[in-house]
């Protein structure tokens, strides 16, 4: 049996607690670096005994995800004004967001990440020696 396992055509989704309230799609993926990546997370740690019997204990450990976008698209620059409404500076109020971010692929399976930060954001745009603006590429942390 053929599995299609296609991301075309997927939707991702950011809520932010004060920046962005409402929904805000974001669609403009680049085309060279990974879309969306959700790397995988340690969630158990193990030891063995002293006679050789396996210990095994969970552990919290926040879940790391990326989207990378084309520069200058629509996308990246809602993701730039969500950037610049967090950082911190002098005479600089954080907009202080906490992040949810939906993911709906083509087959209609979802994810969501809850309670998020955005934690490393481009804050310009990059030139490769190509000659072409480079891909960026904006990380989360979420519980």
């Amino acid at each position: 049996m053929t599995q299609d396992i296609t991301g075309f055509g997927s939707i991702v989704t950011l809520i932010a607690s004060t920046t962005y309230r409402n929904a805000l799609p974001l669609s403009d993926f680049a085309d060279d670096a990974d879309s969306l990546d959700m790397p995988s997370i340690e969630i158990a740690q193990v030891a063995m005994g002293m006679n050789g019997n396996l210990i095994a204990w969970a552990h919290a450990v926040a879940v790391p995800v990326s989207i990378s976008l084309i520069p200058n698209s629509p996308s990246d620059l809602a993701m730039q004004i969500l950037a610049k409404a967090n950082m911190v500076g002098t005479n600089k109020n954080s907009a202080n967001d906490i992040i949810t971010l939906n993911v709906v692929y083509p087959d209609g399976s979802s994810v969501q990440f809850t309670g998020g930060k955005l934690v490393n954001a481009p804050m310009g745009n990059g030139i490769s020696a190509a000659g072409r603006m480079k891909t960026k590429t904006y990380q989360f942390m979420f519980e």
